[in-house]
This record gives structure tokens, C-alpha cells and sequence, in this order.
């Protein structure tokens, strides 16, 4: 039974998820809630368009409703989230068949830290719009890696792939983006990476 206000439910996620399966009507909208951020971000990051990202988040929710029956336990309930949020990213990239392009004035539109200057700011818009041009899977792998800060052996879980897959795709992702930032060097003489571009903490682990 739920007990406090809402967003302080004491299950962990498994214990939601069985419960959304029994038939609790809170035990779903309370897991999403609690993840909702870090899947939001994944989104957005694997397809560069807010439009298309919420689209997917929304698949991806309702396929996780309806599919929470067939949750084995074989991995986090994290983890599970973020591979269907993550192929509905990709079946939609695929649907579109082209490469998205955002607008370097609307991308994201986080607020800008006050200490952030402005060719920092437009640095790190144009290194976003560079991932936007990666081919879906490379973008994938590296935002899950790069930006997210998830282990490689938790990356190949969610993509269903090998660990050295991801670390393949992570190699190529990277390599293309020193391709296209080659133009960008900061005062050392050195090309910006993908690490530069979110707030959250690069994980190198399994990394190359």
C-alpha cells in the first residue's frame, strides 16, 4: 500500500512494478515519475528534436505499461525502461530516415549557468548539433555512455548488443564527431568531445 505524499512511495521499482501488474493504479505513474528526468534526457538526446523525443517517451511508456507482465527480472527495472525508451528513439529515426538537424537557437534550451560565457554556450550547441548528425546507433551508444554515465555492460544490456559492440560504436561515434568539431579547438589546441555537451558526468568504464 502507498504510503506519504505522492513521490515518496518507499517500494523500490521492482516492488512498483509488481504492483502496477496487480493491478495498483498509482504503482506505474509513481516509477515513471521517479525516472522520468533521466529517460527524458535519453530521448532527447538520441533524436535532437524535443517534438519527436516526447513522441517516443510517450511510445515508450505506454509499451512499458502494457509490457510490465513480461518483466523477468533479468535486469534492473532501469535498465528495461531505458531500452524501450531507447528502441522507440530508434524506431522512429529509423521511420524518419534522415539525419535530424536542430536548430542551434532552440536545441534543448537549458538554463545557462551564469558563470557559463557565450562561446561556451555556443560551443556546446554546436558539439549537440554534431550528435544529431551520427548515425542513430553511434548516438545511442554514446549518449548512453558518454553523456548518461552508464557502464558499458549496462549500455549493451538496454541495446541488447555485445559490450564490444557498444564500445565499437562509441569508438566510430567519436571518431565521426572529431570529424565534424575539427573546426572547434579550445585554448590548448584540442578538439572538443562529446563529454562536454551535458551536465552529467562522463563514466570511462569500458570506454576507449
Amino acid at each position: 500500500m502507498r504510503s506519504g505524499p505522492l513521490g515518496d512511495d518507499p517500494r523500490d521499482d521492482r516492488a512498483l512494478l509488481a504492483a502496477h501488474v496487480d493491478g495498483d493504479p498509482d504503482a506505474f505513474g509513481e516509477l515513471v515519475r521517479r525516472h522520468r528526468d533521466r529517460l527524458w534526457a535519453v530521448a532527447l538526446r538520441t533524436l535532437g528534436d524535443r517534438e519527436d523525443a516526447a513522441d517516443a517517451l510517450q511510445d515508450a511508456c505506454l509499451s512499458a505499461y502494457r509490457a510490465a507482465g513480461g518483466f523477468r527480472g533479468d535486469s534492473a527495472v532501469t535498465t528495461w525502461l531505458h531500452r524501450i525508451v531507447v528502441n522507440a528513439c530508434l524506431d522512429r529515426a529509423r521511420r524518419r530516415q534522415v539525419r535530424p538537424a536542430v536548430p542551434l537557437e532552440t536545441a534543448q534550451r537549458e538554463p545557462v549557468a551564469a558563470t557559463e560565457s557565450a562561446d561556451t554556450l555556443t560551443t556546446r550547441l554546436v558539439i549537440r548539433d554534431a550528435l544529431t548528425r551520427l548515425p542513430a546507433d553511434q548516438r545511442a551508444a554514446l549518449v548512453l555512455v558518454d553523456l548518461e554515465g552508464l557502464p558499458v555492460a549496462e549500455v549493451a544490456a538496454i541495446l541488447g548488443v555485445a559490450e564490444g559492440t557498444v564500445k565499437s560504436r562509441c569508438a566510430r561515434g567519436r571518431a565521426r564527431l572529431a570529424v565534424l568539431l575539427g573546426h572547434l579547438r579550445d585554448d590548448d589546441g584540442n578538439r572538443p568531445d562529446a563529454s562536454r555537451v551535458p551536465p552529467a558526468s562522463r563514466r570511462a568504464e569500458g570506454g576507449t
